[in-house]
């Protein structure tokens, strides 16, 4: 079975083509600058060098054309007819209420997203558009939907209920919802493996790190507590977004600057975070090389992103009581040795305690690390994480009747499970540093 995955933001499109047979990627890529002058796709095939080109794509429509006119390319392609693909899996932030598990697209849940839209005004539009345009093309294979939210519907009450009017609950649904749940599902499972537990019998912090910022508390294997809220603005400090703030400062700006509230909350979602502060960088290598020659601000940045992240790592220690390990996971995460070293740094009264040497060593996105020193109560791993492979094997599981029974497990949380092409690309750059 061949299975296409698409993941649609704003102005782009991510995609992967599964072969589940064998277990493989056949390929993957993504559309650039959807409905923005200059955009183009840039195609990955293991084993060859990468595709680019450039072609306008004014809508999420053109986009899926894209896609499929590069998958079947004679040229640069991994399937002869579109035919091949046989099932189809998106990528939608926001489920609401309504939608604790992944799901089969009908009419009848395109038209819940729909109405789910105005909870996720920057994620979900361009969400439903990727699937109508798939499903234009795609008309005759099943279409599956996978939450970022469904990962966090076993949070308490306690831990999603705001401290807010209760009538804003029942009557708008205004409760904590979490988001990158795909992420934080897949190393959770890959951490468990690497503790030799089984899933539910784990504690874990899990810190995906990227532009996007989310923690979260994983008590007993579930969802507990997480740092993203009613929308995915609140929590830690981001690339863009702003994270926690005093509620107050959106009025008291809105009236300083003749703006709406809307035109704030839109600062605080594009315009704050690390980009906020430096006044010109989101990416974090920017941010350490402008450290290195002096930038104030670059510095600050830093120690305000990493002073917030270790504040919600010791709420999370506190509410979890016992914590099996800390997972650093997605771009930063993975590769940002400093950022990891300056969060953990000071909490080994709290269990906690960093092998710098190994922490240095470990930026590889092919391989899981173990970065803690062999003393530490509390482990702490390096685990790359692998979204799309959620997303194909809930397809999968829906389509075979199995997903959300006793019986269904994913592959990658056997003690077997190998991923070949990160071991293969692993070997490749140890070889290179000699």
């Amino acid at each position: 079975m061949k299975i296409l995955v698409l993941n649609c933001g704003s102005s782009s499109v991510k995609y992967m083509i599964y072969r589940w047979g064998i277990r493989r990627p056949l390929a993957s890529g993504i559309v650039e600058r959807v409905g923005i002058e200059g955009s183009f796709i840039k195609h990955q095939v293991p084993g060859r060098q990468i595709y680019q080109r450039s072609k306008k794509c004014p809508t999420h429509k053109e986009a899926a054309a894209l896609i499929i006119e590069t998958l079947t390319s004679p040229k640069v392609g991994v399937i002869k007819e579109i035919s091949e693909i046989e099932a189809c899996g998106h990528r939608v932030v926001h489920g609401g209420e309504r939608f604790a598990s992944s799901v089969r697209i009908t009419p009848e849940v395109l038209e819940t997203f729909r109405e789910l839209a105005d909870l996720a005004p920057l994620h979900n539009p361009p969400n439903i558009l990727g699937i109508e345009a798939a499903m234009e093309y795609l008309p005759s294979i099943p279409h599956v939907a996978v939450m970022d939210t469904s990962f966090h519907q076993t949070m308490p009450a306690e831990a999603y209920i705001y401290a807010v009017p209760y009538e804003w609950y029942r009557s708008y649904k205004v409760r904590r919802y979490g988001f990158h749940g795909t992420s934080h599902l897949y190393v959770s499972k890959r951490a468990s493996v690497m503790l030799s537990k089984k899933p539910e019998e784990i504690n874990l912090i899990t810190c995906h790190i990227g532009n996007g910022v989310s923690f979260t508390a994983i008590k007993n294997g579930k969802s507990f507590d997480h740092s993203m809220g009613f929308t995915p603005l609140e929590g830690l400090v981001m690339g863009t977004r702003s994270g926690d703030i005093d509620p107050a400062i959106i009025g008291y700006i809105a009236e300083k600057e003749d703006l709406t509230a809307q035109q704030v909350i839109n600062i605080l979602n594009k315009k704050s975070g690390i980009l906020g502060i430096t006044g010109k960088y989101v990416d974090r290598r920017d941010v350490h090389k402008a450290m290195e020659e002096g930038e104030g601000q670059a510095e600050l940045a830093f120690k305000i992103e990493c002073y917030r992240a270790k504040k919600y790592l010791g709420a999370y220690l506190a509410a979890l009581g016992h914590t099996d390990a800390i997972v650093f996971t997605a771009g930063v995460g993975e590769k940002g040795w400093e950022m990891r070293e300056e969060i953990c740094r000071g909490l080994e009264e709290l269990g906690v305690k960093i092998d710098p040497e190994r922490n240095r060593q470990a930026t590889s996105r092919n391989h899981e690390f173990v970065i803690s020193t062999d003393s530490s109560p509390v482990k702490i791993f390096v685990i790359p994480t692998d979204e799309e492979l959620v997303f194909v094997e809930d397809v999968v599981g829906i389509l075979e009747g199995t997903y959300g029974k006793p019986d269904f497990h994913y592959s990658f949380e056997k003690p077997e499970y190998r991923n070949e092409l990160r071991d293969e690309a692993y070997q490749r750059e140890l070889e290179e540093q000699g």
